[in-house]
């Protein structure tokens, strides 16, 4: 079997090869998202958000054991924190969690974590983990971006965006330990390819996310 980080290589080799400009945010940057639009974004996350907290807590319950139960846990705590963090951009947008939960979500937007609820339930300790791997850093650069151009061009103070800012820096000690759980699922008889894949998959569903949310503006 290929060492563990040639597994992590493949992925991030694979997913550079289908990486695309993100439409959404690049017209944040430019100031030309409606405000309406970031209403949706704040639904869209809440739903996304809560959805994800439950697919960890799961993961946590089928894999109790170190690595992966520590992973698990942890991540469900942070949707937890993150969920927590967003009622403040929605503050800033004056919305409140009542609104959120009544927001109607798009299909397209939640076919995300529709997928890491389908593998939180069916998959292997290793493909959540090799997704967060392979998928990190990009994740990591949008949200950042979305961060800067909130508070650039929009006008948020930091706190609206501490949502953001969160996800935007992923801990060494949460790669630390999706690593071990990696290398521990393999281990054990996971297959790399399928995590592979898994990774590749949430790497296109957080894209459509994206997408979703810049369907229909009008801008060039």
């Amino acid at each position: 079997m290929h060492p563990i980080a040639d597994v992590i290589t493949s992925a991030q080799q694979q997913i550079a090869r289908q990486a695309q400009p993100n439409r959404f945010v690049g017209l944040l940057e430019h100031g030309q998202v409606p405000r309406e639009r970031l209403g949706r974004l704040a639904g869209e996350l809440y739903q996304l958000v809560s959805s994800d907290r439950r697919s960890m807590a799961l993961l946590a319950s089928r894999f109790p054991s170190p690595p992966a139960g520590d992973l698990f846990l942890t991540m469900a705590e942070g949707e937890g924190l993150a969920l927590g963090l967003l009622m403040d951009f929605a503050a800033a947008l004056g919305t409140d969690e009542e609104q959120l939960r009544g927001y109607e979500p798009r299909p397209p937007a939640q076919a995300y974590p529709a997928y890491l609820a389908q593998s939180a339930r069916y998959g292997a300790s290793s493909d959540i983990a090799l997704a967060l791997l392979a998928n990190v850093r990009e994740s990591g650069e949008t949200y950042t971006r979305v961060a800067d151009a909130l508070v650039a061009q929009y006008g948020f103070q930091e706190s609206a965006v501490a949502h953001f800012r969160f996800f935007a820096d992923t801990p060494r000690s949460l790669l630390d330990q999706a690593e071990a759980t990696l290398e521990s699922g393999v281990a054990g008889g996971d297959d790399p390819a399928a995590a592979i894949r898994c990774a590749r998959t949430v790497h296109s569903l957080e894209g459509e996310f994206w997408n979703c949310l810049a369907r229909d503006l009008d801008v060039p």
